[in-house]
């Protein structure tokens, strides 16, 4: 009698998908490292005296994914970037929550790779970051879901596309002029016409 096939990360994405709640426990320990990876990235990013560790923003992040009753996933690509998604969220949400309590003083700071969106000290209030990034979907959504993917996905060009299902060229253009927006958004830039668009210059 042939040995059964485990299930891969596609199948129990899709068990998960139709509700099969033991999927969700296999699930963990095939995912894991790479949830670790992008949790860490987060870690790097923020504030030292931040409490919330990458094995505990793993776990905090996924038990939030699978536990929901409309938990979807539309394969590996795009569970990482609902993870990542989930991660941001968690993090932003103890960043509001400590800036309250400080009274503005406890607020979380990025540094934003020159590769990713640059700003004139490339450093930038966290919070700050996604109140810009919530403008930004206000003037163009799929804008602002390129830069979620990319910069805090750490998703490709390739996967974000597969993501949104856009072309490959039409991410990497829409990823130009968010940069470009955002810098100027971040860096509070005085000529800037507050009716501006993305990509409008």
């Amino acid at each position: 009698m042939p040995e059964e096939r485990a299930p891969s990360t596609a199948d129990l994405l899709a068990n998960i998908t139709r509700g099969d709640e033991r999927a969700a426990e296999r699930l963990l320990p095939l995912v894991y490292a790479e949830l670790r990876q992008l949790a860490e990235r987060f870690y790097r990013q923020q504030a030292a005296g931040h409490t919330l560790q990458p094995t505990a923003l793993v776990h905090e992040a996924y038990l939030k994914l699978v536990r929901r009753p409309d938990a979807t996933f539309e394969g590996e690509t795009h569970f990482k970037a609902v993870a990542a998604k989930a991660m941001r969220q968690l993090l932003i949400d103890r960043a509001r929550g400590k800036a309250t309590v400080k009274h503005g003083g406890g607020a979380h700071r990025v540094t934003l790779d020159e590769a990713h969106v640059p700003t004139p000290d490339r450093e930038v209030d966290v919070v700050a970051l996604e109140e810009a990034l919530t403008g930004l979907a206000q003037l163009d959504e799929r804008m602002s879901r390129v830069v979620e993917l990319r910069f805090f996905g750490d998703l490709t060009n390739a996967e974000v596309a597969e993501v949104l299902g856009v072309a490959r060229s039409t991410v990497a253009e829409d990823w130009r002029a968010a940069r470009a927006w955002l810098r100027s958004e971040l860096g509070g830039a005085k000529d800037r016409d507050p009716d501006e668009k993305p990509g409008s210059r």
